[in-house]
């Protein structure tokens, strides 16, 4: 390489290059000219994306949710809107040719759905206390008495945070597959990662005598956590770690 260069500087373009091929102009100045000031050379040079627009006017873009506040004389729901983005700024959100006013859109939290929670519980408590009659409050907030009255004694015994949803993680529902069934389905399964759950299902049919349609075998794998290929593999990777 350095062969080449030091030919290139020393040889080719002082003794060819500049003697035969470079042509001097006839005039010093620029033929470059300014470009005009309607074009924003900012807008033009960007990044364009299109999302659709949900029914309730937003969208989502780069992980986010946005509000499109613009005012709009009909609805654009279901159309395409125009995402320009480039190094310098984020990004601007166009739709026929006209700039729109977006502003991000901000879920509530787990925390603050739990809150959401239990004032709903107290204003049921609060409208049965008001009108004297725990059937009439139900009644109007479409649920049972039994629901009020135990709400009340979880305020009574628990305070306000008693009224938390709580949640059993051993809590076995009376539908659930049975343990030695879904235990058969897990070791088959590790045995055929490659097999998919209709056909996990007829194996289990045919060699274990075991009825279980194909989205019972599919519950298993989602609570086990194996319910693709990958996770298959893995489960049986680790556990043969342990042996």
């Amino acid at each position: 390489m350095s062969t080449a260069n030091h030919y290139l500087q020393n040889v080719f373009i002082p003794s060819f290059w500049q003697t035969k091929i470079t042509v001097q102009p006839q005039e010093s100045t620029s033929e470059f000219t300014p470009v005009p000031k309607h074009i924003d050379l900012a807008a033009t040079f960007v990044v364009k994306e299109y999302r659709k627009i949900r029914n309730d006017h937003t969208f989502s873009y780069g992980n986010k949710f946005y509000l499109i506040e613009s005012p709009l004389r009909d609805s654009i729901a279901k159309q395409k809107i125009e995402i320009r983005s480039n190094h310098e700024a984020g990004f601007t959100a166009h739709f026929a040719g006209r700039e729109l006013t977006v502003s991000e859109v901000r879920e509530p939290t787990k925390h603050s759905m739990v809150d959401m929670e239990i004032q709903k519980k107290l204003d049921v408590l609060e409208l049965a206390e008001q009108l004297g009659n725990v059937s009439e409050a139900a009644k109007i907030c479409g649920g049972s008495r039994d629901t009020i009255y135990r709400h009340r004694k979880l305020v009574r015994e628990g305070g306000i945070t008693a009224l938390k949803k709580q949640v059993n993680p051993d809590h076995c529902h009376q539908n659930r597959t049975d343990e030695h069934i879904a235990n058969t389905v897990v070791e088959f399964s590790l045995d055929n990662p490659h097999l998919g759950q209709v056909q996990v299902a007829n194996h289990l049919r045919k060699q274990y005598k075991i009825e279980l349609s194909a989205s019972g075998v599919r519950n298993v794998w989602l609570r086990e956590n194996m319910q693709t290929i990958g996770l298959r593999l893995q489960k049986k990777a680790s556990l043969s770690a342990l042996l």
